[in-house]
């Protein structure tokens, strides 16, 4: 594995918190609201309570949590403009840190510091395994589903020193479009009003800079691991199909997928990964649990499937 970092200039100060004597430096991994209890339906069946005890994606049971994820959204919403999401598309864009395989990148998150994350004390590829045996299980015979649940959080590298250490809240949490009005359903939407884009004319409007059914595809979504991994696959070649590059993409795009918005910007390929999107969706959340995966066993059927659909080697 060849390793070659430039650290990115991200044109901002990022401003510490303190709080009870402890600075917070990097911060949650997932967003910051609860949702409603799952309820268990045909096929796999979502855990009441995730690795720690509690209902997923539910910080009021840590008002310290609360805290850190709030503090997150305000550094997020305030950082992630129109103009920083393009930087850093074209800078990661270019695919020039590292050389590597995907096993590879799978065992290189494991270093990755995610303490943050409110359902999640396990290895990072646990939980990638833990998601991807649970969709096995349900869907066999779609084997491109099992690998893209496997790789869909590989972005999240980015957060590694190796790699440059991008700050948490341009690596994870939610994800949003820019170049149009920033939805009520945001999480924390109220820190939204501090975005220098908010105050751009051409962004206030629904549609903003564009047509309505332009498809998802033309529209500048917040940077983070998820944009990331999918310019990794598609740029090296992948023949995965669009529903797995859609749900590699997409999957922290939680106003669209939990509530309904941003729909008028899709087109009709969206429409039809967007279902894809929504099965990936309960088994990559409510798989936090504390079912453990031996990793040994289940290595060489995930081995051969990247052999399937991807080079040896992939450039990030």
């Amino acid at each position: 594995m060849t390793i070659l970092i430039e650290q990115p200039d991200l044109g901002f100060q990022v401003q510490d918190k303190v709080t009870n004597d402890h600075t917070i430096h990097e911060l949650v991994l997932d967003g910051g609201f609860a949702v409603s209890k799952p309820v268990p339906n045909a096929g796999f069946e979502a855990p009441e309570i995730n690795s720690f005890g509690h209902s997923f994606r539910d910080y009021d049971a840590e008002s310290e949590r609360q805290k850190t994820v709030e503090e997150f959204y305000r550094l997020n919403h305030i950082n992630q403009t129109y103009d920083f999401v393009k930087r850093m598309r074209e800078e990661y864009g270019k695919l020039d840190k590292v050389e590597m395989s995907i096993w590879e990148c799978c065992e290189l998150l494991n270093d990755v510091v995610d303490d943050s994350d409110p359902d999640l004390d396990e290895p990072q590829i646990e939980h990638l395994l833990q998601t991807a045996e649970a969709i096995r299980k349900d869907f066999p015979n779609e084997d491109w589903l099992h690998l893209t649940a496997l790789i869909h959080d590989l972005g999240k590298v980015l957060l590694h020193p190796s790699f440059g250490g991008l700050p948490q809240w341009a690596v994870v949490g939610d994800t949003f479009p820019l170049g149009c009005a920033f939805d009520e359903s945001i999480v924390h939407h109220k820190y939204l009003k501090e975005n220098p884009d908010s105050k751009n004319p051409a962004f206030k409007t629904k549609n903003g800079i564009y047509a309505e059914g332009c498809g998802l595809n033309n529209v500048m979504i917040s940077w983070g691991h998820d944009d990331y991994m999918y310019l990794v696959a598609k740029e090296n070649g992948t023949t995965l199909p669009s529903a797995a590059l859609f749900v590699i993409r997409y999957h922290s795009f939680y106003p669209l997928h939990k509530s309904g918005a941003y729909k008028h910007l899709m087109n009709e390929e969206d429409v039809e990964n967007l279902k894809w999107l929504k099965i990936f969706n309960k088994y990559d959340l409510y798989s936090k649990s504390k079912v453990r995966i031996d990793v040994e066993k289940v290595k060489p059927y995930y081995l051969s499937l990247i052999d399937k659909y991807f080079p040896t080697k992939l450039r990030w």
